[in-house]
């Protein structure tokens, strides 16, 4: 089939590998005139003026995501070279928290929760109580469970240094209004799952160059097509195919954000016959009752600065909001750039920027210059 697939981040550039390993002929189109989407690389200055690769937000993976993977190796991405590997570590500035042993899974976790510093064994009672109840009912509860009802039987210092970090950080939502039944989907894959599931992979190259410029450059060598600054407003039904900008394609993949696909599918529906046309309006209904959480991280520099451990947790509060702090330079960026970042982040980005370099100094014992705040609000 002829595939046309609406947007080039990470979901749109795997889906046009996959259509083309099938044997189709896949046509990417992206309003912007770089690829990546929400996780790309952006352009930067430090203090001095000196230009920097930034990312659109810091993020991780961890070794559970085994079909990323599969899929950077496929198009030419070395994870052993282009991630930093770690065993999983939540470790606060102070050096207390917890960190798993080098050991096959599960035991990493069991390992993990008995050499955790600052716990007392009535901490790590709970938390192996409650963990081995999640594993007798197969890591499911009831849907409208949230991560703190599921959680009630933890002790606090156990919600406050492991599920609250872990929840905020994978799920973007705090733990009262986060899906219990999620969050046990993400236990139950990084530590009861694949070998080294739980592993920390930090990315030491831009998140363009992580997957989707190698997919891109992938993509063209197999005969496909990526069309950069083509914004797709509508998707006009003609038989069996659908006419995008006059051009006709067997299939259409829809890979932005629910609200741009909204969008198209609610100007798509004035041409569509009502069988399609009423779908197309309840999905568009739908997804415009969608809330998000924003995602902030802080840019921030100090010369000569360089943390204990690549990626540090934070205490986190009202007044400090930020998780966790990276050491970009131990993570192939220039030395003395940290990156601060801010999950289910309410403020105002100059509000925000300014608690977190006051964390920072707090926590940290360092006096940073701002470089740049992005606030990803979807």
């Amino acid at each position: 089939m002829k595939v046309a697939i609406i947007g080039a981040g990470w979901a749109g550039m795997a889906a046009a590998v996959e259509a083309t390993l099938t044997g189709h002929h896949a046509i990417v189109f992206e309003a912007a005139r770089a690829i990546g989407g929400r996780a790309r690389a952006v352009n930067g200055t430090l203090s001095d003026g000196t230009g920097v690769t930034l990312d659109n937000g810091q993020h991780i993976l961890i070794g559970a995501y085994t079909e990323s993977l599969r899929l950077m190796r496929l198009v030419g991405v070395n994870p052993g070279q282009a991630l930093l590997h770690q065993p999983m570590a939540l470790v606060f500035p102070d050096g207390l928290g917890i960190r798993f042993p080098d050991w096959p899974t599960p035991l990493d976790a069991l390992g993990g929760i008995a050499r955790s510093r600052g716990w007392t064994l009535a901490d790590k009672g709970s938390l192996l109580r409650v963990a081995l109840g999640w594993q007798v009912r197969g890591f499911r509860c009831q849907a409208d469970t949230s991560v703190a009802q599921l959680c009630q039987l933890l002790s606090p210092r156990v919600m406050a240094e492991l599920i609250e970090p872990l929840c905020v950080s994978a799920l973007n939502t705090p733990a009262p209004r986060a899906s219990g039944q999620v969050f046990l989907r993400v236990m139950q894959d990084a530590l009861f799952g694949v070998q080294g599931g739980s592993r920390l992979l930090l990315p030491k190259v831009d998140l363009s160059e992580l997957f989707p410029g190698a997919a891109a450059r992938w993509l063209s060598r197999q005969g496909g097509q990526l069309r950069l600054g083509t914004r797709v407003t509508a998707l006009v039904p003609a038989g069996l195919q659908w006419q995008i900008q006059g051009e006709a394609f067997d299939a259409v993949i829809l890979a932005t954000s629910a609200s741009e696909s909204s969008r198209a599918l609610d100007n798509s529906a004035q041409a569509a016959p009502d069988s399609i046309a009423n779908k197309l309006q309840q999905w568009g209904c739908i997804t415009r009752a969608l809330q998000y959480e924003a995602i902030a991280t802080v840019y921030a520099f100090g010369a000569d600065v360089t943390l204990p451990r690549p990626m540090l947790t934070l205490r986190s509060s009202a007044a400090m909001p930020a998780q966790f702090a990276f050491d970009r330079g131990q993570l192939g960026g220039p030395g003395g750039l940290l990156a601060f970042v801010v999950s289910a982040s309410t403020l105002a980005r100059d509000a925000l920027q300014t608690q977190v370099l006051a964390q920072a100094q707090q926590q940290l014992g360092l006096n940073l210059q701002a470089v740049q705040t992005i606030v990803e609000k979807r």
